[in-house]
């Protein structure tokens, strides 16, 4: 695994993955642009929809063991870890103002 390819909470959340195929964590992964045909092929084989030359940005839900292998493609720039946002109530978003 490449770790320097990876941001910290997903390094982070990868520790305490117990099973390591099991499709547990939403990443973003940010490629290179303009994607040949072999990175299409990896891309669409492990569940990644709407894989086309043009798009550089994607959302999966996917295993450690996939991480691990997206991480050492050279055309892979860094993968990171989704958060769930939260919703602000109004008297929250009146404190940042």
């Amino acid at each position: 695994m490449n770790y320097r390819k990876l941001d910290a909470s997903l390094a982070i959340a990868l520790k305490d993955v117990q099973d390591p195929e099991e499709q547990s964590l939403v990443v973003f992964i940010h490629t290179q642009p303009d994607l040949d045909p072999d990175a299409i092929a990896v891309l669409s084989g492990l569940g990644i929809r709407g894989v086309t030359v043009n798009k550089h940005v994607f959302t999966a839900t996917l295993s450690a063991n996939a991480i691990s292998q997206l991480s050492e493609q050279s055309w892979v720039k860094y993968v990171k870890l989704s958060h769930k946002l939260r919703l602000m109530n109004h008297t929250q978003a009146q404190q940042y103002q």
